[in-house]
């Protein structure tokens, strides 16, 4: 970008303030300042004027997501995550773990070194691939749900260890079944590494969550989706989650993987900071009703909802921009306390809220537009328009 960016009108949730009818200077790829329309600096800026019912947001981070627009992370290749960091600007999305799946420790591998040169050379004015995901292989059979249980492996901080060498150090976060053997030992390597254990695909008992939880996890993948339940006599890692604020919840907030009553019910329980949305979106996200592979499986996309032909929900086809606005639709949160649950939160559990995850001077210039129906007018990634509506 030659010019200096100016983002001019409508409501900015700037980091501590709501500013009515402000603006946005964007440079180098940075936020350089935001203020009020009536102090907005002269200059050679291209501007963009945004209408007055537009809301301004910091861009949203995914840090549960396996593809879309056709491609996946586990195909392996730069066009696939190529393909996929330039769609989901359309949805808001600004940056993303790319997610693996449960599958041969060789085809692993191979998403996991792809992912660290893609990052190397990522193309300007995408979503950011900020790492991955490594979701399984460290897993419970019993909790597989559309993992394919014939990969699955017990916790090993060894094989960890190759993983995350294969990947350039860029995984950042790791979904496993703490209960499993080596569960716990993974857990405390993983935290002091660095790296988020989250416990997920599990199904531990409350007793040994609340190990886990010592031993270092704070994250809960895809919270009530394959996991031990709540019950009144045995909590689980449902129950565990809920009630310990050092763990930060995944929700998949479609509606279809969680009823829009337990929604509200998490938001009430673990309030705005506990909550990261996600959408664990699989790569049929952007594509017609029909069968897609999934860790070779087959899965049958059906209008929202996408199913093993057993039944079994496979991820979703959910945007983020909708799991936005399904959160102020389902629960009483108000739009600041969806933006953390979109931004700051993920920002923070990755430890680059220095960066991300909030409209600050200083800060990427990852910005999302919205109207009043969260539909996505404009999104910038880094300073760089990566989707904008043309009237």
């Amino acid at each position: 970008m030659n010019r200096s960016l100016i983002l001019k009108g409508g409501t900015i949730y700037e980091e501590h303030h709501e500013i009515q009818n402000g603006y946005i200077l964007i440079d180098q790829g940075k936020i350089a300042d935001i203020g009020f329309c009536r102090e907005l600096p002269s200059g050679d800026f291209q501007i963009i004027e945004l209408s007055e019912n537009l809301s301004v947001v910091p861009g949203f981070i995914d840090l549960h997501i396996h593809g879309a627009g056709g491609a996946d992370t586990m195909d392996a290749t730069p066009e696939a995550l190529n393909t996929i960091a330039s769609i989901l600007p359309k949805e808001g999305t600004t940056s993303f773990l790319a997610t693996t799946i449960t599958q041969s420790e060789d085809a692993i591998n191979r998403a996991l070194l792809n992912a660290g040169e893609f990052m190397k050379k990522q193309p300007e004015g995408q979503a950011e691939v900020l790492g991955v995901h490594l979701e399984g292989p460290f897993i419970s059979r019993k909790r597989a749900g559309a993992q394919p249980e014939s990969h699955i492996t017990m916790p090993d901080v060894s094989l960890f260890q190759k993983y995350q060498k294969k990947a350039q150090n860029s995984i950042r976060l790791v979904t496993l079944a703490p209960e499993e053997n080596g569960g716990l030992e993974l857990v405390k390597f993983l935290s002091e590494a660095g790296v988020v254990p989250s416990v997920g695909h599990s199904d531990a008992t409350y007793d040994k969550i609340v190990q886990a939880i010592q031993a270092g996890a704070n994250h809960s993948t895809h919270l009530f989706n394959q996991m031990r339940g709540l019950h009144h006599r045995e909590p689980g890692v449902v129950g565990a989650a809920m009630i310990h604020s050092e763990m930060k919840v995944e929700l998949i907030a479609d509606g279809i993987h969680t009823r829009p009553e337990i929604l509200e019910f998490v938001y009430k329980n673990k309030g705005k900071e506990g909550i990261i949305l996600i959408t664990d979106a699989i790569r049929a996200k952007y594509l017609k009703t029909g069968t897609y592979d999934l860790g070779g499986q087959n899965v049958t996309v059906d209008g929202h909802r996408a199913r093993l032909k057993d039944g079994t929900l496979a991820g979703s086809i959910l945007k983020m921009n909708e799991s936005f606005k399904n959160m102020m639709t389902f629960t009483s949160a108000e739009i600041k306390d969806v933006i953390q649950m979109a931004a700051e939160n993920p920002a923070r559990q990755l430890n680059i809220f220095d960066r991300k995850g909030s409209l600050a001077s200083g800060k990427d210039a990852d910005v999302t537009v919205l109207d009043e129906n969260c539909n996505v007018v404009l999104t910038i990634c880094r300073g760089h328009i990566a989707w904008e509506v043309k009237e």
